[in-house]
């Protein structure tokens, strides 16, 4: 486990390496800036990186920063908390060039969903892009699609997918995908050994969340972990388990953002209890495994949080980077050793981050 401090603002902005009280060594880079909203980012093999940008753009962004937004990118509706959001390299990437992109899509009412795009990346086009999956129903709202992107292997992508501000009873039962986790293959079809094959939403993996906006796969044992929103207070870590419920709004440590009571139940039996939960809230976005340990980002309280797990996977520690950045840190990914950071802004940057 690493014992961490804060890097100074200075690091970030010159690239120097700096030597903290406690002898962390941190090296910080701004990739390139011009971001707009950036939402989700993937280190390509190559050194390059894709990079959502909220109000509609996917963006291939060279090592040394330059900036050039894909042609061809299917028709997204960016309203409210919609638009491009996550992202995912297909396995096999190195070979057929194929990713897959979650973007907030509207039915001809104008209706809207989130809607997992398939294709490949040839140059700066994004060719043939296929919509493979569509969470159910379509739904006049702008909030809490989720849309963050997990491979475990090639043949399993997991999509998280929020209850959309206004549907959390329906998080608990198997007529839509609202609140849930699904679990699909490269094609969009259900995981033939996902929980719920009979019911009518047969790609559901977990039920009961409310908006996950940070998914990480362990690096040992291969689980996905999530993060998601609670209302004001109760943002919970969730490792998951296949056909679990994980509670949402039955159960949470959270109240209405008008300070009135969600529920008086924090748990119950057959309900998951969070790994972690914090109150007050500091809305997470973002989660990516650094060696033993997570990172999360902090859109509230413009922070990357590092976070000490036992041999157990229990946090024993929380500890504060980038708060001199002062910026919503919006995904976090780890790419050969090093950190990389978007901040979400109308001049969004991706920041590189090396701790020794």
């Amino acid at each position: 486990m690493r014992l961490l401090k804060s890097i100074s603002a200075l690091a970030l902005l010159c690239g120097v390496t700096l030597t903290s009280q406690a002898q962390t060594v941190a090296t910080t880079t701004v990739i390139t800036d011009g971001l707009a909203h950036p939402w989700g980012v993937a280190a390509l093999p190559d050194g390059q990186f894709l990079v959502t940008e909220r109000p509609g753009y996917i963006t291939l962004v060279t090592a040394d920063g330059k900036k050039s937004r894909l042609q061809n990118v299917p028709d997204i509706t960016a309203e409210r908390q919609g638009g491009a959001l996550g992202l995912a390299l297909d396995p096999n990437f190195a070979s057929n060039q194929t990713f897959y992109a979650c973007l907030v899509t509207a039915d001809a009412s104008g209706a809207t969903t989130s809607t997992v795009f398939k294709g490949r990346l040839e140059g700066t086009t994004f060719v043939e892009p296929e919509p493979i999956f569509a969470a159910f129903p379509h739904v006049p709202t702008g909030f809490h699609f989720g849309c963050r992107l997990a491979f475990t292997d090639s043949q399993s992508l997991y999509v998280s997918l929020g209850d959309r501000g206004g549907f959390k009873e329906r998080t608990q039962d198997l007529t839509s995908h609202f609140g849930k986790v699904v679990r699909i293959t490269p094609d969009g079809e259900a995981h033939p050994e996902n929980p719920f094959l009979e019911s009518s939403v047969p790609e559901v993996f977990t039920i009961g969340h409310r908006n996950v906006q940070g998914m990480a796969v362990h690096p040992k044992t291969k689980q996905v972990w999530t993060h998601e929103h609670g209302p004001k207070g109760g943002d919970e870590i969730n490792p998951l388990n296949k056909g679990a419920n994980y509670g949402w709004p039955t159960i949470t440590y959270g109240v209405n953002y008008n300070g009135s009571i969600i529920t008086d139940k924090t748990e119950q039996e057959g309900l998951e209890q969070p790994l972690h939960y914090w109150v007050p809230s500091i809305a997470p976005s973002g989660m990516a495994f650094y060696g033993d340990d997570l990172l999360v980002g902090s859109l509230k309280f413009r922070y990357l949080n590092y976070i000490d797990l036992d041999a157990n996977g229990n946090v024993v520690k929380e500890t504060k980077l980038l708060e001199d950045l002062d910026a919503r840190i919006r995904d976090v990914i780890v790419h050969e050793g090093a950190i990389y950071v978007l901040t979400d802004e109308p001049n969004g940057r991706l920041v590189k981050v090396t701790l020794n």
